[in-house]
């Protein structure tokens, strides 16, 4: 919460000079409170109820020289029965781009939601009930970015600080005689690279570009530490009309480490009171993943105009063939495709802080009542990003280090009265940690993952909305059962001025490999007075 308030902070102190110039602006506080109802279906025939209170903002500041989009909720539900517990949840997000001076612009995103804890354990597609294997977390990210050179040459350069910080969960989901792994907690991350390039025809019949960067996290589970140096060259040759074949070699240096966790006498691990490993601190820094030499792709590269850019890249990185690639596609206006094929070396912390950043400044206020409404795709409201999916981050919440591939599509349009968004993909974990770390070593998960998202204004006063989600998640961790989980809600709301109704229904439902299955209806009434 206090990531997000001090972004919101920042975002409006550096757009006041240029929003008393434009009025391109909207800010509304609002409280809410809502009647939740949950039924079992699944045989059980449980029904609960509660209530819920809560305080928000959803502003929005788009000028010339500062774009700034920031949705935050904060909910406490208060239970009626002692089967249901009292909770808080945050959930919201900001994204900001500030234009300083020729050439300056200041960036940043902050997030908080709530996401899956553990791939072994149950996969909740909301929050409604007694939600297990869920953690609160909040991360952001922010930093300058330095261009000068809009000719045939060209120089940037960027430095980035991010911070994500996770909760222990409020109910575990997870079977007590599972092999333990440790839980997240924080980490800290820096970035810096630069870039000079040359386009093609100025001096050479080849564009070249040189870039080198920089990037190291400190985690404080374990005493992770993560340090790379990368630099290479790229040279892009045109063949024909829009049409580019491109490579690019270079040199990388990557040391991930740890510490053991401390163990008692009996050989357990020794956790501390939030259920986190204590490090021990007689133990050395571990090797979890090194790498020291030369990677290569080389490609091709389409862009007949500004609207339409598709790369395709094949080579060798991390002692093995790679595979990346990117298609940007602004179909009209208001109607936006990107598909992303991506491989890397990661931590939950580095990725999501590469997806806040991914992120448009303007974008959709998801409707989902009964879920946290951003752990999975946020679609694009205007212009050529349609948006990002967060769920190979948010799939699980990773405490350790791993390779990252994966596939992410997404395809937004907003037309007028009428917007829908869908999103899908495939996202692959390989872990990296130290061969002592027997649960972990040579183990890799895989996320699937599809979300539809569409709303309706049916008139001056009120709209409806929907959505479809669904995912499944399998691990290779020794007898992890494979997860599914799907849903669908819908609402209807209405304005009556400055006061706002809303009703809603849904239906939830998830399966544990060889624990068997949990089906839930849900439905909704609140009320909401904007200030």
């Amino acid at each position: 919460m206090r990531f997000l308030i001090a972004a919101l902070a920042a975002s409006a102190a550096l757009a006041a000079p240029a929003a008393a110039k434009d009025r391109s602006k909207s800010i509304e506080p609002y409280v809410d409170a809502g009647q939740v109802l949950v039924a079992d279906l699944s045989g059980g025939g449980e029904v609960l109820t509660y209530s819920t209170i809560g305080a928000g903002v959803d502003a929005s500041i788009q000028t010339r020289r500062v774009e700034v989009q920031l949705s935050y909720n904060y909910e406490r539900r208060i239970a009626y029965q002692r089967d249901v517990a009292d909770s808080d949840t945050h959930s919201g997000l900001a994204r900001a781009a500030v234009r300083v001076g020729a050439g300056l612009s200041i960036e940043g995103g902050a997030l908080a939601t709530r996401a899956r804890n553990d791939i072994r354990g149950d996969a909740p597609g909301n929050l409604v009930g007694n939600v297990r294997n869920t953690s609160q977390l909040y991360s952001f990210y922010a930093g300058p970015t330095f261009q000068t050179g809009d000719g045939p040459a060209s120089l940037s350069a960027a430095y980035r600080f991010g911070y994500t910080k996770v909760e222990e969960p409020d109910i575990y989901g997870v079977d007590p005689a599972a092999a333990p792994l440790d839980l997240y907690d924080s980490a800290k991350s820096h970035l810096a690279q630069v870039t000079a390039s040359m386009k093609a025809g100025t001096i050479l019949p080849v564009g070249l570009s040189i870039a080198g960067a920089w990037q190291r996290e400190e985690a404080s589970q374990l005493d992770q530490t993560y340090d790379g140096k990368f630099a290479r060259i790229d040279a892009v040759l045109p063949v024909a009309r829009g049409l580019a074949v491109v490579g690019g070699v270079g040199y990388e240096k990557i040391e991930i480490t740890e510490r053991d966790a401390l163990l008692d006498g009996s050989g357990n691990v020794v956790r501390d009171g939030a259920g986190r490993f204590v490090t021990d601190p007689a133990s050395p820094p571990r090797i979890a993943y090194e790498v020291d030499g030369i990677f290569w792709d080389a490609g091709v590269l389409y862009q007949p105009s500004s609207r339409l850019m598709l790369e395709a890249r094949v080579g060798r990185r991390y002692e093995s063939m790679s595979y990346t690639g990117s298609l940007q596609w602004q179909m009209s206006r208001r109607t936006a495709l990107q598909i992303g094929v991506y491989d890397s070396i990661d931590s939950f912390g580095r990725q999501l802080s590469r997806d806040l950043a991914a992120l448009p400044t303007s974008f959709e206020t998801p409707h989902d009542p009964f879920g946290d409404a951003f752990n999975g795709c946020v679609f694009s409201a205007a212009g050529k990003n349609a948006g990002q999916c967060m769920d190979n981050a948010l799939g699980s919440i990773a405490s350790a280090n791993y390779r990252a591939r994966g596939v992410t599509g997404i395809l937004s349009m907003n037309a007028g009265p009428t917007s829908f968004g869908f999103g899908a993909g495939y996202a692959n974990r390989r872990y990296l940690v130290p061969g002592s770390n027997l649960v972990l070593a040579a183990t890799d998960d895989d996320t699937y993952f599809a979300q539809f998202f569409a709303s309706q204004q049916l008139d001056a006063v009120s709209n409806i909305s929907g959505n479809l989600y669904a995912n499944y998640y399998t691990s290779g961790i020794l007898g992890a059962p494979s997860v599914l989980g799907a849903g669908a809600n819908g609402s209807y709301a209405r304005s009556f001025g400055a006061l706002s109704a809303t009703a809603s229904l849904g239906i939830y439902t998830f399966d544990v490999e060889g624990e068997g299955s949990s089906t839930s209806a849900q439905a909704l009434l609140g009320l909401r007075y904007g200030f």
